[in-house]
């Protein structure tokens, strides 16, 4: 019968034994790789010819200088005023139920379409025509959600103490 095992004993590897096996490792998976190491090569002595590395290097010594100016610029009205309108912008979208969104966005696509097969024909609409749209149901759907929609805008902007009355 044989004696159990009660100790394992895990080989340490020596610091010249370690350095060798990864010395190893990196050969084997450039010799595996060798066509994705040439092209990191070919990209990389590109980006040189065109200065990129240069530009950079001039970047890292004047990051300072660098960041100075973009503290500057950010801090000026205009890209105070975008940073503001996107974050009002994006608290609208976000408050915005995304299948209406989803709903509207098909609706002006499907209109677009329908907008380009007869945009260049040269057809003037008169009165009687535009009377008579009225009478077809999706383009009085359209100009219903518009005046809507016009009726809401109205009654926000009404709401508005700021400016008084629009």
């Amino acid at each position: 019968m044989a004696i159990p095992i009660t100790t394992i004993k895990k080989k340490e590897l020596t610091a010249e034994e370690s350095k060798r096996q990864k010395i190893d490792e990196l050969q084997s998976l450039i010799a595996e790789q060798d066509h994705v190491f040439n092209k990191i090569l070919e990209i990389t002595g590109e980006l040189d010819d065109a200065g990129v590395f240069d530009a950079l290097k001039a970047m890292v010594k004047a990051k300072d200088e660098l960041a100075k100016v973009a503290v500057e610029q950010a801090g000026r009205e205009p890209v105070t005023n975008l940073i503001n309108h996107a974050l009002n912008a994006s608290g609208v979208v976000a408050a915005i139920d995304p299948e209406v969104t989803a709903k509207i966005g098909a609706s002006v696509k499907s209109g677009l379409e329908e907008a380009e097969l007869y945009r260049d024909n040269g057809h003037k609409v008169s009165i009687f025509e535009l009377m008579g749209a009225l009478n077809d149901s999706d383009t009085n759907r359209a100009i219903k959600f518009g005046l809507d929609f016009l009726k809401g805008m109205g009654k926000e902007l009404g709401r508005d103490t700021r400016s008084g009355d629009v």
